[in-house]
């Protein structure tokens, strides 16, 4: 499958959510998206980034922009994971990783010489019209919330 590209439109999804019902990206045209996929609730990295966006929520909010977390953990996982750690951010549930998929995110890892499928840390800008704006992928934690943020505020 050919990479997702800047420019194209989106991939649509509907998934369920944290608290109960779903979220669907075409139910969110007229709003810029931030959608960021992390491997898995309550790890170090996942739970920084997490927070980072969390703290960040009012500002992006203000740049006209909505957060979404989506992982292949469980509704269940994410309702403890947001309770656990204060988080005001919408996290889906992607248990059978289609849209973990559609997005190019669900790929081949390596750690200590093992192969294994999983998450990479990436994140989606989504303009009000649906398209893909600006793409981060194996991203580093440390300053990504901020260095979104300000791609929100030029588009």
């Amino acid at each position: 499958m050919a990479e997702l590209e800047q420019g194209q439109i989106a991939p649509n999804f509907n998934l369920p959510r944290d608290g109960g019902g779903t979220l669907a990206l075409d139910e969110l045209r007229g709003r810029k998206v931030v959608l960021y996929f992390y491997p898995k609730d309550d790890t170090s990295g996942c739970t920084a980034e997490s927070i980072d966006f969390s703290t960040r929520r009012s500002e992006f909010e203000k740049a006209g922009a909505i957060v979404i977390g989506m992982s292949p953990d469980s509704i269940k996982k994410h309702d403890k994971f947001k309770a656990k750690h204060g988080l005001e951010i919408d996290l889906i549930a992607d248990e059978e990783r289609k849209t973990l998929e559609a997005y190019g995110v669900w790929v081949e890892k390596s750690m200590y010489g093992r192969k294994y499928m999983g998450v990479e840390r990436s994140t989606f800008l989504i303009d009000a019209g649906g398209k893909i704006a600006k793409i981060w992928r194996k991203v580093k934690v440390p300053g990504h919330a901020e260095e979104v943020l300000g791609a929100v505020r030029a588009i």
